[in-house]
């Protein structure tokens, strides 16, 4: 088929004004996506086969510079590190608006050169064009009338590889990329996290704690309604699976028909720099799964409260983990980030942390080690790995001076460092296996009703500290690598 149907765009035109920039992204998004979708409409209806193969494109922006920009030093973003040509694809201009003039605006700044917006050579799947529009679905293979990918385009799984921020892309045209992820990339993870978390990508705030019991989504309504109860707080709904959102604090939330793989919670502000809560459960599969779809909505940081095992006969149940190290033996991340990658704790995270602890306990200086041990966490991929040979597992957490066990920390941790994504972990002790203290069902309830609420707590006290540093502090140089992409 040799003729092509595309929609009639405007070209590229270079803008010193980003949200100026902005608004021509979305234009050429929406153009796109609409022509897509009343093709699609019209072929589904008409029942017969297009005469021409329908094409549209994802929006591009495109930065050329040729001199060297004198940046501050401490900057960890919002420059290029070399004169050339750098671009990068742009779906859901809408929902990353204030993102991306914020990403223009210090490319601009800081080079004092425009950058162009266009059309790419990225030809836009027909199934992420549809996503836009409510109740529309594209068919399985085989249900239309005619072969869909002989008349639309498809997902390319080559363009939604992570070969950017895994540091192994290679440029073929001489164009370095601009940002971490691709538009493709970026479309099908938007979709997934629709689908495990049951709540729209537009609700997710810049601030992401997760958990792995669901425990701590109890508590995390019980807080969110005492928020929108009063009227001095700056957060504004909360937000259950689903997408039922609520602004008053008495009204009841529906159960929901079916509960989504990672239920994920809402509690929102007006600048998007509320917090939400994903229960991802138990495993590290789970724990990338998740981490690998909302690093794309490019958050301010995210923590891990969860539950974990005493390594150590001083612990006691209740105690606090504050992970200043990990120890990999999740395994799911050992072909993106290879095991002898560090992975350092960030003190941004840290001291907010800390901070947060001696709030809620009261306690501080050397009294806070009565409740609260830094050290090494260990995150292994077997559930049940107390029940192994000790000579192997123990020996090692011994070697590696862990304090503490659990099977998602680590991926979480490590996730964040390749990603660009400030991370941090502060876990609970809710069993001691290797000294007799193990989960049973009496224990566990006296345990959770007497510390999920602390701990939840000091995860929302920590990311609230966080949400008040100086714009830029908090992203620190430890994550980006000789070589970084413009973009955060």
């Amino acid at each position: 088929m040799s003729q092509l149907n595309t929609p009639e765009l405007p070209g590229s035109e270079s803008f010193t004004n980003a949200t100026a920039a902005v608004e021509r992204l979305i234009a050429l998004y929406d153009g796109a996506t609409n022509f897509l979708c009343d093709q699609f409409l019209s072929a589904m209806e008409d029942g017969q086969t297009p005469t021409a193969r329908v094409r549209a494109f994802y929006p591009e922006i495109r930065f050329t510079t040729t001199t060297h920009a004198k940046i501050d030093s401490r900057l960890s973003y919002g420059h290029v590190s070399a004169p050339g040509t750098y671009a990068t694809t742009v779906t859901r201009p809408d929902l990353f608006r204030s993102y991306l003039i914020t990403q223009i605006q210090l490319l601009i700044k800081h080079h004092d050169q425009p950058v162009t917006i266009g059309l790419s050579d990225t030809p836009m799947p027909v199934h992420f064009a549809v996503a836009s529009r409510p109740g529309l679905t594209v068919p399985q293979e085989g249900a239309a009338q005619f072969p869909l990918r002989d008349i639309f385009d498809v997902p390319d799984l080559k363009t939604t590889n992570d070969d950017i921020v895994n540091g192994t892309y290679s440029s073929t045209d001489g164009i370095a990329p601009l940002a971490l992820f691709t538009a493709q990339r970026v479309d099908y993870s938007l979709a997934r996290l629709a689908h495990y978390t049951a709540t729209s990508p537009e609700h997710f705030q810049n601030h992401v704690l997760f958990t792995n019991y669901q425990f701590y989504v109890t508590e995390f309504e019980a807080f969110a309604r005492v928020q929108l109860a009063d009227p001095d707080s700056d957060y504004i709904s909360f937000v259950s699976t689903g997408d039922v959102e609520i602004t008053d604090s008495n009204t009841n939330i529906p159960p929901t028909s079916k509960t989504p793989q990672m239920p994920t919670y809402h509690l929102k502000r007006k600048d998007g720099n509320g917090i939400t809560l994903v229960n991802i459960g138990v495993g590290p599969s789970n724990a990338k799964t998740a981490t690998d779809h909302i690093a794309v909505l490019r958050p301010h940081a995210w923590l891990m409260v969860g539950h974990c095992a005493g390594l150590r006969n001083t612990q006691a149940l209740g105690d606090f983990v504050l992970a200043h190290a990990y120890l990999r033996e999740d395994h799911v991340l050992d072909d993106d980030l290879p095991v002898w990658v560090p992975i350092p704790a960030l003190a941004e995270m840290q001291v907010a942390l800390e901070e947060a602890v001696a709030q809620e306990t009261g306690l501080s200086g050397y009294d806070l080690k009565r409740i609260m041990r830094t050290g090494t966490v260990a995150t292994h991929d077997n559930r049940n790995w107390e029940l192994r040979d000790h000579s192997g597992p123990v020996q090692r957490l011994s070697q590696s001076r862990a304090v503490a066990l659990d099977m998602e920390s680590a991926t979480i941790a490590a996730n964040g460092y390749r990603f660009r994504v400030p991370y941090g972990t502060l876990l609970c002790v809710s069993d001691k296996p290797l000294h007799g203290e193990l989960k049973l069902p009496g224990m566990a309830s006296d345990f959770y009703r007497t510390q999920v609420s602390r701990h939840l707590q000091i995860g929302i006290n920590a990311m609230e500290r966080l949400r008040e540093m100086p714009e830029g502090r908090l992203h620190s140089r430890k994550l980006r690598s000789f070589d970084e992409t413009a973009f955060l």
